[in-house]
């Protein structure tokens, strides 16, 4: 079994102008990382002309999906009942897109499949961690 989910998403990337513009997204979790979530954005739906990927957790996307969370960086909240808004904060601006709310239920649903809620700290590496952080300082 893949230790590894990745989803393609529709995201409607919401700005001043009268239409949001759709684009083209992937979720990604990671069981050797089971507490994260990342969200990947083409070059062409970014300021930079690069890929860019926003890691925030599995639990505020969870959580998200049904009430508003999160405080810093990422912030998830209900938009009615078919879509799922996600707002990145970053010194450039804020990025704003909506997700199909379906899409997340199902992605987070293969993603606890792959590690129960709950049950995140059994997957963690931590000698492995705490050996890359020691060869990081030498």
């Amino acid at each position: 079994m893949s230790h590894v989910i990745e989803q393609a998403v529709q995201a409607r990337l919401v700005a001043s102008a009268p239409r949001a513009e759709s684009v083209p997204a992937t979720l990604r979790y990671d069981r050797d990382d089971p507490f994260a979530v990342r969200m990947a954005f083409p070059p062409q739906a970014t300021l930079e002309g690069i890929e860019v990927s926003w890691a925030f957790s599995r639990e505020l996307l969870e959580e998200g999906v049904d009430a508003p969370s999160g405080r810093g960086d990422v912030r998830v909240r209900p938009y009615g009942y078919e879509r799922t808004v996600l707002e990145f904060h970053a010194p450039e601006g804020v990025a704003m897109v909506h997700v199909r709310t379906s899409d997340v239920r199902r992605f987070l649903k293969r993603s606890r499949h792959l590690v129960p809620a709950g049950l995140e700290h059994r997957y963690l590496d931590l000698d492995q961690d705490l050996r890359q952080l020691l060869r990081d300082a030498c």
